[in-house]
């Protein structure tokens, strides 16, 4: 570590800093590399910048540095990957996920299955290159065992991409249900803040509103919809035509109705049979509105509404805890670092699963050990696309284009 003054071309001090050579092999790219440290703020960043690109430097791409380091060897790719899941996490729990997989734990799972495969191949492969070394009925079972235990493992990492999906990429509500149901109000209430507008007449949201909130340590798309009617004008309905398509693309539906109508029960029925299988949670809105006889109507009700009143908050929650166990349902192991995060990994590793399945047929079956060799390859090759053992410049791009510059 260095201390001195940068100078600019015309000799003038542009700033008091630090600069640290690192050699080699002792650098996050694994190359020749110099970091600069200047005083916070943008001007002089900028300055020293414009100064070494003026000197013959130029501006990194995005990801190139981390580009480089995977490059050089120090890191495999789903620790590259891993570093832009860290910077782009905004919740405990996918922070906790991406430090999982940049600390090297899925990169060392992936890792133990691809070697516990390259064993059943070389087993397999033995018959090919000595043919009279055939695989007698009691080593095929061993075989097929084994192999059990590795489509077992991958069948697992392939699940985990449910929730690793949630993780990285957020739950998605939709807030549904009829003109004037409180849909809006429950929204704000959620976002605590007027971030839609509330009025007492039907139909004043047009379009759609979508904002993020943190529930529980993850992260949620909350979206508010128009209200469904067979009434309202042309602007209404294509605000309402654009509730339905939203509608069937969430995670969960929060269904929303207003209690103080007589005919609720029977329009609810009415609305579940649109919603066909949507995950639906039934909110019965305005519950401070009603009086003792129809309370009890709402909580007896076979619908099983949450009963909430939007004016007063009662009723939040126990929706906000309802919420939290319909995105916990399923979710994968957190504390174990190999939840699948990327749809890139999660189609690999089903193309993986395919292969292996297809190796254990012709396996069970003594065909051809060449034909059964050839499967269990396949899958390897399709694990290696996920460590990087295998890439294309192309797969390199799509992947690194979606770094900040400085990464």
């Amino acid at each position: 570590m260095r201390y001195g003054h940068f100078l600019a071309r015309d000799g003038a001090v542009i700033d008091e800093i630090m600069a640290v050579y690192m050699p080699e092999g002792r650098s996050y790219t694994g190359h020749d590399q110099v970091e600069i440290y200047c005083h916070g703020g943008r001007q002089v960043a900028k300055m020293i910048q414009d100064e070494l690109v003026a000197a013959g430097a130029r501006v990194a791409e995005p990801g190139e540095f981390t580009r480089l380091a995977f490059l050089a060897g120090r890191i495999d790719l789903t620790r590259a990957e891993a570093v832009a899941e860290v910077i782009e996490s905004n919740t405990d729990t996918s922070f906790r996920a991406a430090r999982d997989h940049l600390l090297g734990g899925y990169h060392n799972h992936i890792s133990q299955l691809r070697e516990a495969l390259i064993d059943i191949i070389a087993e397999v492969e033995a018959s090919v290159d000595y043919p009279e070394e055939d695989i007698d009925p009691e080593n095929r079972f061993g075989l097929l065992a084994q192999l059990d235990v590795i489509i077992a493992n991958v069948n697992e990492l392939v699940d985990t991409y449910r929730g690793g999906r949630i993780i990285n990429e957020g739950f998605r509500i939709v807030i549904g249900g009829r003109p004037n149901a409180g849909k809006s109000s429950l929204f704000n209430l959620l976002l605590r803040q007027e971030r839609a507008l509330v009025t007492p007449t039907p139909g004043t949201t047009r379009d759609y509103l979508s904002e993020w909130i943190e529930l529980d340590g993850f992260k949620v798309n909350l979206i508010d919809t128009a209200g469904l009617r067979q009434t309202g004008g042309a602007v209404e309905k294509a605000g309402q035509k654009s509730a339905r398509q939203i509608l069937k693309g969430a995670n969960l539906v929060i269904w929303m109705v207003d209690t103080t109508k007589k005919s609720w029960k029977r329009d609810l029925g009415y609305d579940l049979k649109s919603l066909g299988d949507t995950p639906t949670m039934l909110i019965g809105n305005k519950i401070d509105l009603l009086s003792g006889a129809g309370l009890k109507r709402v909580k007896a009700s076979d619908a099983k509404l949450i009963p909430l009143s939007c004016l007063t908050g009662k009723g939040v929650a126990d929706l906000k805890r309802a919420v939290g166990s319909r995105i916990t349902d399923n979710m994968p192991d957190l504390t174990s670092g190999v939840v699948v995060t990327s749809a890139r990994h999660q189609q690999k590793l089903s193309k993986a699963l395919r292969s292996l399945k297809a190796a254990r047929v012709k396996l069970k079956k003594d065909e051809t050990p060449e034909l059964t060799a050839f499967d269990l390859r396949q899958a390897v090759a399709s694990i290696d696309e996920i460590t990087g053992k295998i890439y294309t410049e192309e797969i390199l791009g799509r992947i690194f284009s979606r770094f900040c510059i400085g990464k």
